[in-house]
């Protein structure tokens, strides 16, 4: 049976979702962008619980995955992890009302990630940056454990769940978006967690999984 996920006040608000979303898509992003160019489409799973590992270079990122990756792709939402301090006030309404949850990146404790183990389990599909901020000068910083500790801990609990890791690459040209600036997103092929749940030892696994995920995050990043 899948996890309850009623542990924390993140949902996805369907009117709100069906607003903004087409607003981005079809106004926002094609009126300040020029061309949009995404390639591996169809590395998207479809189905069962995902998480998406994009690099972080704009604001416009979280944008940008639904546009590349939401509902007129795969038919899936999209569950944000964002920092604490992001959902406060309006900006907060509106970022738990599309799915975004919060954990306190101070305490990166397992326990502080729970709800996206939970949402993992109920076979949702969820947005990690894994360089755990923005970056603007071209190079792929390292990757933080808790984005792999959260797949491994997942898989542990429900053994044969088939948690995958989308490594994708976000640029811009040139490194700070402005108007009319061109954007490629390169989707890479799913990393299988069950590859790594294998020896008992949740450190070994979690760093041999975020070196995997770095490498391919270096090599789509560098295919540009």
């Amino acid at each position: 049976m899948p996890a309850k996920v009623a542990s924390n006040t993140s949902r996805v608000s369907p009117w709100l979702t069906s607003l903004l979303y087409p607003l981005g898509h079809y106004v926002v992003l094609p009126s300040y962008f020029g061309k949009i160019q995404i390639t591996g489409q169809e590395n998207l799973p479809k189905d069962g619980p995902v998480i998406l590992a994009p690099t972080h270079r704009s604001r416009w990122d979280a944008l940008m995955m639904p546009y590349s990756t939401g509902q007129k792709v795969t038919g899936r939402d999209l569950r944000f992890m964002v920092t604490a301090d992001e959902v406060k006030g309006l900006q907060g309404w509106f970022i738990r009302h599309l799915g975004g949850f919060a954990v306190d990146i101070r305490h990166p404790a397992i326990s502080s990630l729970r709800y996206g183990v939970e949402l993992l389990v109920d076979k949702q599909m969820l947005v990690i940056f894994p360089e755990g901020g923005i970056f603007q000068d071209g190079e792929v910083h390292p990757i933080k454990p808790g984005l792999a500790r959260l797949a491994i801990q997942a898989e542990s609990i429900a053994p044969g769940l088939g948690v995958k890791i989308v490594p994708i690459s976000i640029r811009y040209r040139p490194r700070i978006p402005r108007w009319g600036s061109p954007v490629k997103i390169a989707i890479g092929s799913p990393l299988s967690v069950m590859d790594y749940a294998k020896s008992g030892s949740t450190k070994k696994e979690a760093r041999l999984l975020t070196a995997d995920l770095e490498i391919a995050l270096k090599s789509l990043d560098e295919s540009y």
